[in-house]
């Protein structure tokens, strides 16, 4: 990809950087597997994982999956950073007590370890050789602890995750206010910034955005879909976006 006139690439975690939607996605499909059935209805599929939650802030997926359904819940108690308290909203029949339960498994899940996408780490290593800037726009509250777990959290000066959008208001995915405030701490102007994303909602973000350029990473989304979200080229591998030194010389 021609990185001419971009100064910063904005990214997604889950599914760009490392294949941790595959776990959220196993968490997602154990907690809501088991919460239909014990109401009797239809099944979980991972196609609801793609159509209803994926990129969205923890709580609108979950109000977005049971609206599908024809459930409404109340919203509970506002998520704080106590493992008790997350235990006890876990016990009820609520939006964030659906979310605590859904976050247990994940942690269980992540504690398995996680290795970053080779091609990804590739890619973010041709960035800091050609002085690209760079950050994490990610919906999970997890991001820091994924990044951690990956060896990669001080690749990233900036990350702008679930918990900094709830401590400052920031609309999520998809609207593109958390890519714009990844711009703004970057310093840089949105129309010399890179979107990857891989979930529609994250694509759609950054075409709303007004930045240079949208790259969707198919990762099961499927390629056509990310393109009608908005996304200007589709890749499989952020390998593909560095550039070709042989190419630069020509």
């Amino acid at each position: 990809m021609d990185h001419d006139g971009i100064e910063a690439v904005l990214l997604d975690l889950d599914g760009v950087i490392t294949p941790t939607a595959e776990k959220h996605m196993q968490a997602w499909n154990r907690m809501f597997t088991g919460y239909f059935a014990e109401r009797g209805l239809e099944p979980y599929s991972d196609e609801d994982y793609f159509r209803y939650i994926d990129g969205k802030p923890r709580d609108e997926g979950i109000v977005s999956m049971l609206a599908a359904r024809d459930l409404t819940l109340p919203m509970g108690e506002e998520e704080m950073d106590d493992d008790k308290a997350a235990a006890d909203r876990a016990l009820t029949d609520t939006v964030t007590g659906l979310g605590e339960r859904k976050n247990a498994v994940f942690r269980q899940l992540l504690d398995e370890g996680i290795e970053a996408y080779p091609g990804s780490v590739a890619y973010l290593d041709a960035l800091d050789a050609a002085g690209i800037a760079k950050c994490v726009v990610s919906s999970s509250k997890n991001a820091v602890a994924v990044l951690t777990a990956a060896g990669l959290r001080d690749r990233f000066e900036v990350i702008v995750d679930g918990e900094v959008a709830a401590a400052e208001g920031i609309p999520g995915k998809p609207r593109p206010d958390t890519y714009l405030r990844g711009a703004e701490l970057l310093g840089v102007p949105a129309d010399r910034c890179v979107v990857v994303e891989d979930a529609v909602s994250g694509v759609q973000a950054g075409a709303a955005g007004g930045f240079a350029r949208v790259v969707g990473v198919d990762r099961g989304a499927g390629k056509q879909v990310l393109l009608d979200a908005g996304a200007d080229v589709v890749v499989v591998d952020l390998a593909e976006l560095i550039p070709d030194p042989t190419e630069a010389r020509a």
